[in-house]
């Protein structure tokens, strides 16, 4: 099964930019479980700016997943291919999606230029998946015009997805106000369009002018305003404005300070990983025991023993 894995990837690839959906899965599943043969597939990918990631993120309940399946009918209605990334929480017995494949994105499952996968956050503490980079540029490859991903929740800590993704949206709600102010700084720091949903309740119109207050000082330090931009996604009401926001977004000329700070995070990441795959805590366990018995530990010339 492994040489067989090593083997086909490159017509594995092939099938890939092909747009054949059952092998953009295997593909995913392949980068996902680190099978064999998945770097020699991340090796062969070709460069792609063409297609445009647009990250989704805000607090639970936000209506985010509603959201989303109403920006994949404004997508596909144009005759574009979407691919959509939903990050779940993960189960704490099998580390898979803990909410599983979205039942209100259940229309889309068969539609031709879309297609929706759910990964699991594996325990990170971004929000996103530990490999969400190489499985976003393993999608490109299958030339999707966007790439929608839809994180677990929104903090500091997810200034991932502000690297990650071209556009991002971060989704509240009006009763979200003392919540708003307390993550005001991050949301701040990743925003580049905000979405008041849910904006038929009450108070949605004074939330609306509130937050574009709170971001008034943030206006000075861009040389665009944040838009922030009313929705009833269960409605599909004010989808198409934010459509239109983010390509208006994609037109705008972005700092690519972030998505640096993040590839180089990944970099490190995995240059560390390949440079301690020949160390074992194990062994590491029965040499210190072995200088303990003799008197002879020293932490720090042990360590320097390793390099």
């Amino acid at each position: 099964m492994e040489q067989r894995a090593t083997a086909s990837w490159p017509a594995l690839l092939r099938d890939i930019r092909a747009h054949v959906v059952k092998q953009i899965a295997r593909g995913i599943s392949l980068v996902e479980n680190e099978a064999v043969g998945y770097e020699d597939l991340l090796l062969s990918l070709p460069p792609n700016t063409t297609t445009k990631i647009i990250g989704i993120t805000g607090p639970p309940g936000a209506g985010k997943s509603t959201l989303v399946d109403a920006l994949i009918g404004v997508i596909a209605g144009s005759g574009l291919r979407v691919c959509v990334l939903c990050v779940d929480p993960s189960s704490p017995f099998n580390m898979g999606a803990l909410l599983g494949d979205r039942i209100r994105m259940s229309d889309w499952y068969n539609h031709p230029n879309v297609f929706i996968r759910s990964l699991a956050t594996r325990g990170s503490l971004g929000g996103l998946h530990p490999r969400i980079i190489e499985i976003t540029e393993l999608m490109k490859a299958a030339a999707f015009d966007f790439i929608i991903v839809e994180t677990v929740g929104v903090g500091q800590s997810e200034i991932e997805i502000a690297g990650l993704a071209d556009v991002t949206v971060v989704v509240v709600v009006p009763e979200a106000g003392d919540e708003v102010q307390t993550m005001k700084a991050g949301l701040m720091e990743i925003a580049d369009i905000f979405v008041v949903n849910k904006a038929d309740r009450p108070d949605a119109d004074q939330f609306v002018k509130n937050l574009r207050l709170m971001l008034a000082p943030a206006f000075r330090n861009h040389t665009q305003e944040v838009p922030v931009i009313k929705t009833v996604a269960s409605r599909q009401e004010g989808v198409e404005p934010l459509y239109e926001a983010i390509r208006q977004q994609l037109l705008l000329h972005h700092d690519d300070t972030r998505k640096a700070w993040l590839l180089a995070e990944r970099a490190y990441y995995l240059v560390q990983q390949r440079r301690m795959k020949d160390i074992r805590k194990d062994l590491l366990q029965q040499d210190i025991l072995l200088q303990l018995k003799d008197n002879q530990f020293n932490l720090y010339r042990f360590v320097r023993s390793l390099y």
